[in-house]
Parts: structure tokens; C-alpha cells; sequence
């Protein structure tokens, strides 16, 4: 709960903001490092006040000379913080935070797909929309960040104001569609998250309910990129051995971001913090894989392709033991996108051929993958349209027969019998449509003879 006295200070703070300035409450002020130490404190809540308006700046031409007045205000209270040359107290820091908080917290614009209905969920930065009040939100947040980051922010006194409603509103603010403000959200949040240790289980888990509310409600955010950028250093810094915490994350958050339509939109930085747990853990590999499989994309090509370049950095990490847990599954599904008739989707695929580890894999456990896969080779080699793909096939196919020409002539043997066995059932099937053709052809002559 934010604290009575940092409530009351954003209330005035509201208060001044909703007024309508004037030219004489917007003066030009003189600057902090002008005037007596002794008088810095009165001037600085000054001009706190002076920055709490906030102006429309849909008319570019609307109240011009008060705006630089704030944004020079604002340029100036930034140096003073970065320069360290005067020691916020804490009436002070209650202050600059109450005016940041009315300058950011606020309700962000209609998204975009709200405004046109479309349902194109990969929006390209110059379509998405840029708030214009950003020549004072980017020194606000600017602000805010040389606050965090500064070596005289006591982190004791900073975290009555820095607290958990303050944490919520900033990540309510990475849904906002201006990529600038997203970038400084970003930076901030991971500043925090380092600083106030405090407040890192309520951060992570405040991240987690987005993420859930993304994937099973909404499927709509603009800031998931971002956030997982964040979650990849974060992980980064998990210690060993693993909290239990931390792997249910993986596999309630993180695998589940791999269903939403939109996963190209964020899908290199999820990428990283899958792989972030795998170097951290190579026994978490066979969830990994498994929970790819369980989302792979059954008619979206390009999602399928993101998968496979996945799980090629997956198989990377992983160790034989977790890797003969899922090779069955996992080799029935690269069958099939070898197969597939998209054929970069088939290229990705054999493109695994290439990694040195992942053919160590398969080399040990040949009597295993060969019988999978060998059906789906001799498919291409009999009818793939794509001669690339056709190529591939025989590459593979040759690289199979080296490793091990016993085995290779025994999979061919029995794909020849599978073949007989289903031509053998076709001509079964096809005869007996002939005999019940002809005999519904009598019972039908009989039933015109006895209509007749």
C-alpha cells in the first residue's frame, strides 16, 4: 500500500495538474544551482509544481512557451539528479515522485487494432501509435531513471514511494503501443528489479499474471517483448540449484507464451529465456521439448519455422539421457515437417542435419530415430515437388546409410513390406467396393423388375 503522506502528495499533485496553467503560475524559475543550498528546497518544490501540469499536446501550437518553460524545468531537474551536487531529502523525493507518477500514470491512447478492428496482430512500429506528449514524458522517464540508478537514492527511504502499487502501474504502462516509451519502461523496471531486491518476488509474479492474462484471455500486448528481455537477465541470475518457483514459471508462463498468433512479435526474446533455463538446468531440456510439441502450429508455416530454430537451440543443451526421454515424440513430429509440402518449412528441418550435436544425438540413438524417419525420406525421394528439398532428403539418406548400412537396409526392408502390406489392403479395399457395387447393381434391376 502506497503510504498516507506519498498519497496526499500525488493528490495535490493531481490537483495542481487538472488546473488550467497561466502565464502566472508558469514563470521561468531561477536555477538550483544559482541560489543558496539553504533555498534549494523551496525552489525545487516550485518547480515540482510547475511540472505537474500537464499539457495538451494534440495542438502543437497550444500554450508553447509554457511547455519549454516545464521541459527546461524538467532538463534541469534530471542534471540535478544525475549530478548528485545536492542530497534529495526525503520530502523531496516524495515529491519528485509524486510529480513523475502524474505525469506517466495515465490512461493510455485505444490500441490500434481498436481503432480499425483489424486483426493484424504484427503491427509495424510506424503503424503502431506514438504518444505526443513524448518531448516531456521522454525527460520524465528520464528522470525517473537517474532517480533509480543514482548512487544517493537510499533504497530504505526510496521504497516507501518505489513501492508495489507504484511497480503495478509501471508494467500497466508496457502495454502502451509507443515502442519509446516501452524502451524506457524496460530499462527501468530491470533497474528497479536490481536495486530493491525487496520487490523482486512481486515483481516476477506481477509479470507472470500479465503473461497469463495474455495467453488465456486477451492475446493482445504490446510490451511482452520487452518484459521477457527483462525475465532473460533475470534468469540469468537464478542461482543453483533451481528454486521450485522458478520452474513452475517455465512451465506455466513461459512454454504457454509459445501458443498466442503473435509470437513473432516476441518470440527472439522468449527464445532466449528458454534457453537461459537449459544452460542454467540441462535436466529441464525434455519439458522444454515436450512442451514445444504440445504447441507446435498444425497450418502456420511461419510459426513453424520459429519452432524448429527454436528447438534447434534446445537440442543444443541437451544431454543424451533427457534427449532419449522425448526422442520418440519428437522425431514423429520432425518427420512430419520434413514432409511438409511448404518447403522452408522442410528445409528448416533438415537444416538440424548440420549441427554437429544434434547428429551426435541421432547417431546414438539410431536403432531408435531411423525406423521414425525413414518413411518420411523415402516420401521425398519418391514425390516432393521442391528439389531442394529432394536433395536434402538424399543427403540425409546417404549420411544414414554411412552411419550405419545394416540398419539403413533393414528400414528399407521393412518400409518395402509396410508398402506391400497397404498396397495389398488397397487392392483388397478396392475389390470389395467393386463386389458391393455390383450386387447393390442386381438388388437394384430386381427392385425396377418388381416396381415394373
Amino acid at each position: 500500500m502506497v503510504s498516507s503522506s506519498v498519497a496526499n502528495s500525488v493528490q495535490q499533485a493531481v490537483a495542481v495538474a487538472v488546473a488550467p496553467p497561466s502565464s502566472a503560475v508558469i514563470e521561468p524559475l531561477p536555477l538550483l544551482r544559482d541560489i543558496p543550498v539553504s533555498e534549494r528546497p523551496n525552489m525545487f518544490s516550485r518547480k515540482i509544481q510547475i511540472c505537474c501540469f500537464l499539457f495538451d499536446f494534440s495542438d502543437p501550437m497550444n500554450s508553447l512557451r509554457e511547455k519549454e518553460i516545464k521541459r527546461q524545468i524538467l532538463v534541469e531537474l534530471v542534471d540535478f539528479v544525475q549530478s548528485g551536487t545536492g542530497k534529495l531529502s526525503e520530502i523531496m523525493q516524495e515529491e519528485l515522485i509524486g510529480m513523475i507518477s502524474v505525469n506517466i500514470f495515465r490512461c493510455l491512447p485505444p490500441a490500434s487494432h481498436e481503432n480499425t478492428g483489424s486483426e493484424n496482430l504484427e503491427l509495424e512500429e510506424d503503424e503502431t501509435s506514438l504518444d505526443p506528449s513524448w518531448p516531456h514524458l521522454q525527460i520524465v522517464y528520464e528522470l525517473l531513471l537517474r532517480y533509480v540508478v543514482s548512487s544517493e537514492t537510499d533504497t530504505k527511504v526510496a521504497k516507501r514511494y518505489i513501492d508495489h502499487t507504484f511497480g503495478l502501474k509501471l508494467l500497466d504502462l508496457f502495454a502502451s503501443e509507443d515502442h519509446r516509451e516501452r524502451e524506457y519502461l524496460k530499462t527501468i523496471l530491470h533497474r528497479i528489479y536490481g536495486k530493491f531486491m525487496v520487490h523482486r518476488p512481486f515483481i516476477r509474479k506481477a509479470i507472470n499474471n500479465i503473461f497469463y492474462r495474455f495467453i488465456f484471455e486477451t492475446q493482445r500486448h504490446s510490451g511482452i517483448g520487452e518484459l521477457l528481455e527483462i525475465l532473460g537477465s533475470i534468469i540469468n541470475g537464478f542461482a543453483l540449484p533451481m528454486k521450485e518457483e522458478h520452474k513452475l514459471f517455465l512451465v506455466r508462463a513461459l512454454i504457454p507464451l509459445h501458443k498466442p498468433k503473435s509470437i513473432s512479435m516476441y518470440h527472439q526474446q522468449l527464445s532466449y529465456c528458454i534457453t537461459q533455463f537449459i544452460e542454467k538446468d540441462y535436466k529441464l531440456a525434455d519439458i522444454v521439448i515436450r512442451g514445444l510439441l504440445k504447441y507446435w502450429p498444425v497450418i502456420n508455416c511461419q510459426k513453424e519455422i520459429l519452432f524448429l530454430g527454436e528447438l534447434e537451440e534446445v537440442l543444443e543443451g541437451t544431454q543424451s539421457a533427457e534427449f532419449q526421454r522425448c526422442m520418440v515424440p519428437l522425431f514423429r513430429q520432425i518427420g512430419r515437417c520434413l514432409n511438409s509440402p511448404q518447403f522452408q518449412v522442410a528445409e528448416r528441418t533438415f537444416f538440424l542435419w548440420n549441427n554437429d550435436h544434434i547428429v551426435s544425438l541421432i547417431a546414438q540413438n539410431r536403432d531408435v530415430i531411423f525406423p521414425i524417419i525413414f518413411e518420411s525420406l523415402e516420401k521425398n525421394i519418391r514425390g516432393h515437388w521442391n528439389q531442394a528439398v529432394h536433395g536434402m532428403t538424399a543427403n540425409v539418406r546417404r549420411m544414414f546409410l554411412e552411419m550405419d548400412a545394416e540398419l539403413f537396409e533393414e528400414c528399407h526392408r521393412q518400409y518395402l513390406e509396410k508398402e506391400a502390406r497397404a498396397q495389398e489392403l488397397e487392392e483388397q479395399r478396392q475389390l470389395t467396393w467393386k463386389r458391393l457395387e455390383a450386387v447393390a447393381a442386381e438388388t437394384g434391376g430386381e427392385d425396377m423388375v418388381m416396381v415394373n
